[in-house]
């Protein structure tokens, strides 16, 4: 029997060498769904994350809740964040590893392959505050009526894992973030179906596309919100945002343009002078507790 060999597309041989692959569902082992219980899909995107990686891939295994659907977006990483997602091969659902537009251009990536019924973020340095969190997320969904929820969150030191700062939460209300609110964005979790009504991350938005997310989800699209009190995420600091002032600066422009993108009136004095204030309180907050 002969065997004739047909030539591959140039630009699907680039994609192939560029892009690398794994989890269950390359192997066709498509997760199942529990009556009664949301698939609830996690999303971590990395990038040269390999020194805290592994640490976000045990938070999800050791989460008590198991009807979670974990996706990986890599950005095409050189230093072993490959061989680690080879390593848990088997117990994720899904991952890539290639070159990518940024964080957002990642996380619209994870959006589109997400088959959950709730999905959130969890990032390469981030990990969960104990073993309950998803029990958590998926109770708050338990009532049918909410869209979405969301909770507190903690800056931990990068190597000690010490509190540096306690971002406590609280219910929206209409206007919030104009005065400077927003919800932790590790701690927020939505329904699949209102990110297919409500749109992904919007990439003209280079520092604060994730804030712009959540502003247009609750102020523009008045989804059904849920505020659990109580840590579901502990994050390392040295995030690119907070990376320079010049950054946090460039975040906070952003973050107006949102608002008023959307139609929300805001004064800049108001808006920065709120910031500062809830950022001290997150430090003092993280010295004597919650």
């Amino acid at each position: 029997m002969s065997i004739i060999e047909t030539p591959i597309p140039a630009d699907l041989v680039e994609k192939r060498n560029a892009a690398i692959e794994g989890g269950l569902r390359t192997k066709n082992q498509l997760r199942q769904r529990t009556k009664g219980k949301p698939l609830i899909a996690v999303i971590t995107v990395a990038f040269n994350g390999a020194a805290t990686l592994e640490c976000a891939i045990l938070s999800v295994l050791q989460q008590t809740y198991d009807n979670v659907e974990h996706i990986i977006i890599d950005g095409g990483s050189t230093d072993g964040t490959t061989d680690i997602l080879r390593k848990y091969d088997d117990r994720l659902d899904y991952w890539v590893s290639e070159k990518d537009a940024g964080i957002y251009d990642a996380m619209n990536k994870g959006l589109a392959l997400a088959s959950g019924d709730v999905v959130g973020f969890l990032n390469a340095d981030d990990f969960y505050a104990d073993a309950s969190v998803l029990e958590q997320v998926a109770s708050a969904f338990g009532d049918g009526a909410t869209e979405a929820c969301y909770a507190d969150l903690v800056y931990v030191h990068p190597v000690s894992l010490g509190t540096v700062r306690y971002w406590r939460s609280e219910p929206f209300r209409s206007g919030m973030f104009a005065a400077g609110w927003c919800p932790p964005h590790p701690t927020f979790y939505v329904r699949k179906a209102v990110v297919d009504r409500c749109g992904g991350f919007d990439l003209s938005f280079r520092l604060a596309a994730d804030a712009e997310f959540m502003l247009r989800y609750l102020e523009g699209n008045h989804v059904r919100t849920r505020y659990v009190p109580g840590v579901w995420v502990k994050m390392r600091l040295g995030g690119q945002t907070n990376q320079s002032w010049a950054n946090i600066v460039r975040q906070n422009r952003e973050i107006i343009r949102a608002l008023r993108m959307h139609g929300i009136p805001v004064s800049y004095v108001r808006f920065i002078a709120s910031k500062l204030l809830n950022r001290i309180i997150q430090f003092v907050r993280a010295k004597t507790g919650p």
